[in-house]
């Protein structure tokens, strides 16, 4: 038989998501390969603020896609209310924080308001929250939550929050750029083979004066976040896109973030069942395997440099 200490391993692993290097280095070896050389021509990266509060309207788009796909105005040029749903959240960021326990650095926190992140193979109508406190991620659900799952579950031991140079794990892309008047800068890759999952930010291609901090030097704020969601119903989710509203330099503040960890989270919280391979002989809800987030397992690898070819 298994022991506690193999078993409590296995879960862990589990729970390790390759995300090309943003949230943690797993397939990243060496950590290089999971960072994007820019070309001639191509912008100069931009950058998180150190900290940042943010309102955001997310799209879930299930009609026309592929005729007009993300980045996307707001709303979305193109489609029409009857091609997406509307929803609402807030997203917190301290890129200086440190944890108790001090491991890793950095916290977030993305509260989704009566829908919660459409990346899971179920209904999606409650309202969730994701924290990252240093290396450690948590899901958090709240009153309106599907009967009989936890308010906490352990999400993740390495998955961190992104650090404020994250946007050059993403190779940069040109043709997303021209979307939204030619205004944007867009970084984004498909991975997962036919599965096709697409993972992009967009940042302003303009640098603007901070809302809050008048006094900072004026940056290139994020303007979407846009990825592919689990397509099959529930959630019906194959394009999602959470457009960021009234970014600011403003510190979180922690007891109305954090905190909530504390007080909603046991010592040691049960491990979250979220993906169908999270927690072995879990039965799925739907009758077949949707492609899922757990498929994105090798990130894009960055064409070797000239030094780096030379035997």
């Amino acid at each position: 038989m298994p022991s506690h200490a193999s078993e409590a391993e296995d879960a862990a692993s589990r729970h390790v998501y390759a995300t090309g290097g943003v949230h943690n280095d797993k397939d990243c070896d060496p950590p290089e390969s999971c960072v994007y050389r820019r070309g001639a021509g191509e912008p100069t990266d931009p950058a998180y603020p150190a900290w940042w509060t943010s309102g955001w309207t997310m799209y879930r788009v299930f009609n026309n896609f592929d005729a007009f796909p993300p980045p996307y105005a707001n709303p979305p040029a193109g489609l029409t209310p009857g091609d997406y749903e509307v929803s609402y959240g807030t997203s917190y960021y301290d890129s200086t924080y440190v944890p108790a326990d001090k491991d890793g650095t950095g916290a977030m926190m993305e509260y989704y308001d009566k829908r919660c992140l459409p990346i899971f193979p179920f209904d999606n109508k409650f309202s969730c929250a994701f924290v990252s406190l240093g290396n450690k991620a948590y899901f958090l659900r709240y009153a309106d939550r599907p009967p009989e799952t936890p308010q906490c579950c352990q999400f993740s031991l390495k998955n961190h929050p992104p650090r404020v140079d994250f946007i050059k794990h993403l190779p940069y892309n040109a043709a997303e750029s021209r979307h939204v008047g030619d205004s944007l800068q867009a970084y984004s890759y498909r991975v997962g083979g036919k599965l096709n999952i697409l993972f992009g930010y967009a940042f302003d291609k303009a640098a603007t004066p901070d809302a809050v901090d008048t006094a900072a030097a004026p940056y290139r704020h994020p303007q979407s976040f846009y990825f592919s969601g689990v397509p099959t119903d529930p959630p019906n989710a194959p394009i999602v896109s959470q457009n960021y509203t009234n970014f600011r330099m403003q510190r979180p503040d922690p007891e109305a973030t954090w905190a909530q960890v504390a007080r909603m989270c046991p010592a040691q919280p049960e491990w979250c069942c979220l993906f169908s391979t999270d927690c072995p002989g879990r039965k799925l809800t739907q009758s077949t395997r949707p492609p899922q987030w757990t498929d994105f397992t090798t990130p894009p690898r960055m064409p070797a440099s000239p030094e780096e070819k030379k035997p």
